[in-house]
């Protein structure tokens, strides 16, 4: 079988397993398929064959990856912060959510130029 390549961000988490465990899963975000093994290294076995399998599939469709992105974000700023970012909105008549997507976007168009 020819593997595909594909590329994705992992993120890792230290997970504490009981030590009666002897099953193991794993999801990437976006996708619907999860991936499954009693080892670890079946686990990333089943990982790399359902990333393989998943891009197979959008390739053989004609489609594009799903991306994980919705659009909504869950910001914390902390209790000062979070005033003052609210404070700035109101006094410019904005809501509190626009400003900080104004912000976002000045600061990746400043890197950019």
């Amino acid at each position: 079988m020819r593997r595909i390549q594909w590329n994705i961000r992992v993120i890792s988490e230290v997970l504490n397993f009981p030590k009666l465990a002897v099953f193991f899963f794993g999801k990437v975000q976006g996708i619907r398929s999860p991936y499954e093994g009693s080892t670890a290294s079946d686990l990333v076995d089943d990982f790399h064959g359902t990333m393989d399998d998943y891009m197979a599939l959008c390739e053989s469709e004609r489609e594009q990856p799903e991306i994980a992105y919705k659009g909504i974000l869950n910001v914390r700023l902390g209790p000062k912060l979070h005033r003052n970012a609210a404070i700035y909105a109101i006094t410019r008549q904005q809501s509190l959510n626009s400003f900080i997507k104004s912000a976002v976007l000045e600061k990746l168009n400043r890197q950019h130029t």
